[in-house]
């Protein structure tokens, strides 16, 4: 699939034991080695003159069959064998991979197979994961000192100011940010599980919604003219709408679990609350000023890989994002991060799962990308009516389901170009489109573990605290119990 995806953008995009540190070693090693992009722009995404072309025409569906077998290994793996998936997910996450890969390569060459890869690689999974390991590492070091007692008030309080904070830090950052302190509010808690599931809802989707900084899509569309301000003016009131609808519900919902608690938290009142590592605030702030100084500054330097462009600004952005992942690990002691349940397990896991998923999917999003001439044709051509005005509805819709399983910032670019591409008409006579197409890959990237990059992050941490998170698909039946009804009351205010 050539990496013209998506009319020249690309995806912004979501106890460890001595074993784990050394695969963390090699994810590390594997990142200095290459450099990549975040969130490029359409030059960046140009391919070099010669360079291997796949038309996602010529796919057939079949070739998303490892792709679903990936996602179908982590939803029922961990049920039914989850000794086997503990010990070998790197392995079946790999095996997945060379199911596409190794097809590939004998069907259409060696040469399209190896751009295909390096392009996934340099351009797409090695930023992501950087991007991924740097705020892991600065917002581990930050531990709230002192007990916070997890009351219904406290807990929506906390989800609030996650969710306000999102959209100026990024999803992930606030998530990174706040997951320990809740946890750490609700370890003594029986029932908590509800807690994280509206946390991902919140804090790692909904609460994004309002500037390109929120999240990845928002971010492509700055790229391709949308004023940085339209978001926060069109996507606030279905944002208070989602967001208001969902505190409300965790209250009620949690009042009524902290009402069946057995057992009161015993309160140590020798620590007074406060906050220890406050200097990864800083460093925090520096990684999102440095995904943001990449998307502004354009040196029009570039290096050529296998007819991969790696552009000079991305190549900065990823060392100065180690950078200053290293400054927080050598600036926050040890006791502290051990205090804070630091374990480098979750980035790890997120680091191999992932890499099968971004190589996997490669022929669904070239698939979805040909459009009408696609095996998703008729998916595509539901977003238009008779007469080829925009169905809103649909728009909202397919981009939200779709970016529930594929990643989506590519998926958002899918339908931005569907709409016409053009940023001055998409924010004037086709807003409402717009809207529908920023709020269904937004507020959707909820509905699912892999919808959005800190979903998975949040599960992961979680359970290696002792939280019983929900299944794969006990996870989707959160969503499609909380989130689903109030997206069909947006449809019908709003699309």
């Amino acid at each position: 699939m050539t990496r013209e995806r998506i009319d020249g953008a690309a995806r912004l995009s979501r106890t460890a034991s001595r074993r784990d540190c050394g695969a963390l070693r090699a994810v590390i090693a594997t990142m200095l080695l290459g450099g990549g992009l975040l969130v490029p722009d359409a030059a960046a995404w140009a391919a070099t003159a010669g360079a291997p072309h796949l038309d996602g025409g010529e796919l057939g569906l079949i070739w998303i069959v490892p792709f679903v077998g990936i996602l179908l290994s982590i939803a029922i793996l961990p049920l039914l064998a989850p000794t086997l998936w503990h010990n070998h997910f790197g392995k079946i996450s790999g095996a997945w991979a060379l199911a596409f890969i190794g097809p590939f390569t004998i069907i259409y060459g060696f040469e399209l197979a190896l751009y295909e890869v390096l392009h996934t690689l340099f351009l797409e999974y090695i930023p992501f994961i950087i991007l991924l390991f740097a705020l892991f590492t600065v917002a581990g070091g930050i531990r709230l000192k002192g007990a916070l007692r997890a009351t219904p008030v406290v807990n929506t309080g906390l989800l609030g100011v996650g969710t306000a904070i999102a959209s100026w830090m990024g999803t992930t950052g606030a998530a990174m940010l706040l997951i320990r302190p809740m946890i750490k509010a609700n370890a003594w808690r029986e029932h908590n599980v509800h807690v994280f599931v509206f946390f991902i809802f919140l804090v790692a989707n909904i609460g994004g919604s309002l500037t390109p900084l929120g999240d990845p899509p928002l971010f492509l569309g700055f790229l391709k003219g949308v004023d940085f301000f339209w978001p926060t003016s069109h996507m606030l009131l279905p944002m208070l709408l989602v967001a208001g609808s969902l505190l409300a519900i965790f209250y009620v919902l949690d009042s009524y679990y902290f009402r069946k608690e057995a057992k009161q938290q015993s309160v140590d009142t020798d620590e007074p609350l406060g906050l220890e590592g406050a200097q990864n605030i800083i460093l925090l702030a520096g990684v999102v000023g440095a995904v943001l100084l990449s998307g502004i500054w354009k040196p029009g330097i570039s290096f050529t890989v296998y007819h991969v462009n790696v552009e000079l600004q991305n190549i900065a952005r990823d060392l100065l994002l180690l950078f200053l992942a290293f400054l927080s690990w050598s600036f926050t002691s040890a006791q502290s991060r051990k205090a804070n349940g630091f374990s480098w397990f979750p980035i790890v896991e997120v680091g191999k799962l992932f890499a099968g998923i971004f190589l996997t999917i490669i022929p669904a999003i070239a698939i979805l990308r040909a459009g009408t001439s696609g095996a998703l044709e008729p998916v595509v051509s539901m977003v238009s009516g008779p007469g080829g005005e925009p169905n809103n509805a649909a728009y909202f819709w397919l981009t939200g389901v779709l970016s529930s399983f594929l990643d989506n910032a590519p998926t958002y670019l899918v339908f931005f170009n569907t709409a016409g591409g053009d940023a001055a008409t998409l924010m004037g006579p086709l807003a409402t489109t717009l809207l529908a197409i920023s709020a269904g890959a937004v507020f959707m990237g909820a509905n699912t573990y892999i919808g959005n990059a800190p979903n998975f992050m949040v599960r992961s941490i979680a359970e290696e605290r002792g939280i019983k998170m929900p299944s794969f698909f006990g996870f989707m039946g959160w969503s499609a119990l909380f989130l689903l009804p109030i997206f069909a009351v947006v449809t019908f205010l709003f699309f």
